[in-house]
Formats: C-alpha cells, structure tokens, sequence
C-alpha cells in the first residue's frame, strides 16, 4: 500500500508539534506583570482552543466523539494547556502511525458541536487541523506581542530549513 501522503500528514505532524512547543514557549516571554492581560489570557485560551479541537477530531476520527465534546475552554493556566498538548502527542502519533493512504479517503460521519451531522474524509479533516492550527498561531504571535512578549516564527517553510 501506499503511503505518499500518510507519511506527509505524518511530517506535517511533527512540524506542528514543534512549533506548537514554540508558540507555548512564546507565552513565557510575557512579562509577569502582563501575565493577567486580557491578550495574554486570550493568547493562552486560543493555544487550549487548539489542543481541545485537536481532541475532538481526534475522536471523530476514531469514532470515539463524545456529546460534552467541547473545543473552547476558558480560563486555562499555561500549564495546563502545556499538559493537554504533552497528551494529545502520543494519542496523534498513534493515529497517525495507523494510517497509509487508504485509510485517508475513509469517509467519517460526526456531529458538529451544534449536533448537526456532517461527513469528511480523514485527509480532509486532517487538511482542516493543519490549517485551523495555523491560523490559530498567528492570532497568538499578535497577541503575545500585544502582551509585550515576543512571538516565535511558525512558517512551515523556516522550519524546515531548520
């Protein structure tokens, strides 16, 4: 079998979990007085929106979704959100490691947040992960920033010039 394209979303992977690491780092550099900004507790509960959708795919994907299923959590501490991204690595690897080619065109029925029933591929969905994190980590560089911190670069493309 084929696995072109499992073994990228895999590599795609890994960039993600670095840059993650990163991102998370970046919160660090908030000065302490700044901790209890709005923009540094918006920064933090942005990162927790992207470990938490990451969960709540992951059981999509898995068939495992629960109805509490939620993917914006509020009032989250850094360590906290550092905690819940170490976990979803092993669970995503796992997934991952599972899938070749084939497995990627599987069609996954779900409910969105709203209970409406939905159906994408898992490549599609795992194009939307990737994308939604992106977008995701830029709106945390500008408030990292506007928290008097300093944002890290994410570029998928600095990275791989590593």
């Amino acid at each position: 079998m084929s696995n072109v394209l499992a073994d990228r979303f895999r590599r795609w992977f890994q960039y993600e979990n670095d840059v993650h690491g990163r991102v998370l780092n970046s919160l660090d550099s908030v000065p302490a007085d700044r901790r209890e900004s709005d923009e540094y507790r918006r920064a933090v509960d942005v990162m927790a929106h992207v470990v938490a959708a990451r969960g709540v795919w992951r059981r999509r994907i898995e068939g495992t979704s629960r109805p509490q299923d939620s993917s914006f959590p509020k009032g989250n501490t850094l360590e906290g959100v550092r905690s819940a991204w170490a976990e979803t690595v092993p669970e995503w690897t796992a997934l991952l490691q599972s899938l070749d080619d084939e497995a990627l065109a599987r069609g996954v029925d779900y409910r969105s947040l709203d209970g409406s029933p939905f159906s994408n591929t898992v490549e599609e969905i795992l194009t939307q992960l990737f994308g939604h994190s992106s977008y995701h980590r830029g709106q945390i560089a500008m408030l990292v920033r506007a928290a008097g911190g300093e944002p890290v670069m994410t570029d998928y493309i600095f990275w791989l010039r590593g």
